[in-house]
């Protein structure tokens, strides 16, 4: 009488020995390479590293002034100015050097302090308008000053030359020299002192 095998497949018990056996050898020959090698089986980490990243607000607040037109032309105008008055005091204080040092005549020293008369008076004149514009209640009052100061240095130079023609030892004209060097520095300082406030303002 046959023998029938009722599993359909026999070889089913066998794959799986298979693999047990193939993991064992494995584990085992990893094992003693490492025992004879002196290694160290690390298992693998994984590190993570965070890094916070700190955001600083690094917003400036920052203003800028806008001069108007206008004043910039004005401030323009009287640093010219200014510029010329420290001419016209320099030539006025050579004059009055060449007389003392006896360096030029009576006659010559009269008409070049004539000539500074006409030179002020024409140099006020001109100072005083246009001006500053109106809507800069500021710059008008320091204009007026300016004004005020830009005739002292005009009558100045009148005592000047009265001090020329002067019967004293040269007491009056040495007045109104020192007058007009302090009124023409005063002059100097004021527009200075005007442009800078105007600008930094």
């Amino acid at each position: 009488m046959e023998n029938l095998n009722t599993d359909p497949k026999p070889g089913r018990l066998i794959l799986p020995l298979v693999l047990i056996g193939m993991i064992a050898t494995t584990y085992t020959f990893i094992n003693r390479v490492a025992t004879n090698n002196n290694l160290e089986i690390i298992a693998d980490e994984v590190t993570t590293t965070t890094i916070n990243q700190i955001v600083e607000d690094s917003t400036t607040t920052s203003t800028t002034t806008t001069i108007p037109e206008d004043v910039i032309a004005y401030l323009e105008e009287i640093t010219g100015e200014k510029i010329q008055a420290i001419e016209l005091g320099k030539k006025v204080l050579e004059t009055n050097q060449r007389w003392d040092d006896k360096t030029t005549t009576y006659q010559e020293a009269q008409q070049e302090f004539q000539e500074f008369i006409d030179v002020w008076l024409f140099f006020g004149d001109t100072f005083a308008s246009p001006g500053p514009p109106n809507s800069e209640s500021n710059l008008v009052a320091n204009h007026e000053e300016l004004v005020i100061l830009a005739n002292l240095i005009y009558e100045d130079t009148l005592e000047l030359l009265e001090g020329l023609t002067a019967p004293d030892t040269g007491e009056r004209r040495t007045a109104a020299l020192n007058s007009f060097n302090n009124n023409l520095d005063l002059f100097i300082d004021k527009i200075e002192q005007v442009v800078a406030s105007a600008t930094t303002s």
